[in-house]
């Protein structure tokens, strides 16, 4: 069975090459998101294996929102993109409840499959 997948990031553009990338990598695209709002309405509705979630998002910082889904009857796998080479947010990505980070450039679906296994 394909690992479920949220995809959130506020640039259409993006989470469409993001959802051929996974589907190539036999990720099931259940969902997308373009705001924090948004993307903890369907990570709760929808409750993914694994969130690809982009750090800037208009209504705030996706490690926050990486916390609170962390904190969910079923927490999905996390993993933060951004088209900054950390997101901005320097020390504190180490801190941050996620199965790692990677640059919107370097995205690929070996990366991909690596980070989410």
């Amino acid at each position: 069975m394909a690992r479920t997948v949220l995809l959130v990031d506020d640039h259409p553009g993006f989470r469409r090459m993001a959802r051929l990338l996974l589907q190539s990598g036999g990720f099931d695209v259940v969902g997308e998101a373009a705001s924090l709002a948004q993307a903890l309405e369907r990570a709760r509705e929808l409750e993914p294996d694994l969130v690809l979630l982009d750090v800037l998002l208009p209504d705030g910082n996706g490690a926050d929102l990486a916390d609170v889904l962390a904190g969910l009857p079923h927490p999905p796998g996390v993993v933060l993109t951004s088209s900054d080479e950390n997101g901005g947010l320097g020390p504190r990505l180490a801190t941050v409840p996620v199965l790692g980070f990677v640059a919107k450039d370097e995205l690929t679906v070996a990366r991909l499959v690596e980070l989410f296994g």
